[in-house]
């Protein structure tokens, strides 16, 4: 499935990767998104859209894709700055870099698939791309991402450009909720934390549903509460909230209801596993590090505090659109939120569920 390359060149040069240094990869923060003439409209109007606090309401799920389109807008190029190009979690064993532990885990989902040359893949939700580079680098495989949101298939497409890999990767524009793909025409797919944006997540599966072949597997990586989740707890429902509000969540649901979502779309359950609870290093650690190296200190909480005061002077030289202060700031707060929720116990980021499409 390769991409138009007509504008390799263009994006070739578009791309900054891991080797281009800090202080250009800060300026050009929210520079190149569609909200840098916007900053603090977008982030006003993604606050009262998500001022609902219902998980799952109706006037958020139909708002959805203006909800995570905003929140992408704002927040795709601090999370390159301090993540790279998988946003996602993944838990770490003692001696393992960051770095290391992601490209395990999306290790991890290829070998799980059975992934190999020759097979088509479907990344719903696929980001920027950086777990479908790996993906495909280790398995061979084909893989079209989809993801709604303009930027990040410019950005992800640059990426692979970037990357050599355009003989393997493609990022398109499109809704996992209403995938443009025909039926029964894709091997494998996966989701690594992406259907938390889903306004259905029954309905999000039954797409997938629908475009893999009769026996298709899909590896969901899924945001759930846990069992130590309390409903009628006043802190735990606070979190949640606030993990929500911080993440252009719809809402956190149990790992029952998204087992529950899974069978009602048609899937049979083969596995589920909370990968959180495997390795040393909990996953939020990245967040709030025991110590400090120059790899992990852009994640850290002095990290993220040393970014907002640059953004902020960036932004008093007009260097950085208006706003682009408020935006770190907004993340702080969003990562905090995540460091208190996971030192309770009560949520993970990484509930794997495998899943197959039955023959009939």
């Amino acid at each position: 499935m390769p991409i138009d390359q007509s504008n390799g060149t263009k994006q070739r040069l578009a791309v900054i990767n891991d080797h281009t240094p800090a202080s250009t990869r800060l300026t050009d923060m929210l520079r190149r998104s569609p909200a840098q003439r916007r900053v603090r409209r977008t982030l006003s109007e993604y606050s009262h859209l998500m001022a609902e606090a219902e998980p799952y309401a109706v006037a958020k799920q139909a708002q959805y894709a203006t909800i995570v389109n905003h929140f992408y807008d704002l927040v795709t190029d601090f999370y390159e700055y301090g993540w790279g190009h998988s946003f996602h979690f993944a838990t770490r064993f003692k001696g393992e870099t960051m770095r290391e532990a992601t490209a395990r885990f999306e290790h991890f989902i290829a070998l799980r698939l059975g992934l190999r040359p020759g097979l088509h893949v479907l990344d719903a939700g696929c980001g920027v791309g950086g777990p479908m580079q790996t993906i495909a680098r280790f398995s061979g495989a084909s893989i079209l991402g989809v993801n709604n949101n303009d930027y990040q298939v410019k950005r992800a497409n640059a990426h692979i450009c970037a990357a050599g890999l355009e003989s393997l990767c493609s990022v398109r524009k499109g809704d996992y909720m209403a995938l443009d793909l025909p039926a029964d025409s894709v091997d494998c797919a996966y989701a690594i934390e992406a259907t938390c944006h889903a306004p259905s997540l029954e309905r999000a599966y039954a797409q997938i549903r629908r475009v893999l072949k009769p026996r298709g597997l899909f590896a969901c990586v899924e945001s759930c509460t846990t069992a130590s989740f309390d409903p009628e707890n006043h802190h735990h429902r606070r979190l949640c909230d606030a993990v929500t509000t911080g993440n252009g969540l719809m809402g956190i649901p149990t790992m029952g209801a998204a087992l529950d979502a899974a069978r009602a779309a048609g899937f049979a359950i083969l596995d589920a596993i909370d990968l959180s609870l495997t390795g040393d290093i909990p996953w939020y650690e990245p967040l709030s590090p025991a110590g400090l190296s120059a790899a992990s200190f852009r994640c850290s909480k002095l990290g993220r505090w040393c970014t907002s005061q640059a953004v902020g002077l960036l932004e008093l030289l007009r260097i950085a659109p208006r706003g682009s202060r408020a935006v770190s700031y907004f993340l702080n707060d969003a990562a905090e939120s995540l460091i208190e929720i996971g030192k309770a116990g009560i949520f993970t980021p990484d509930f794997l569920i495998m899943m197959q499409k039955p023959l009939q």
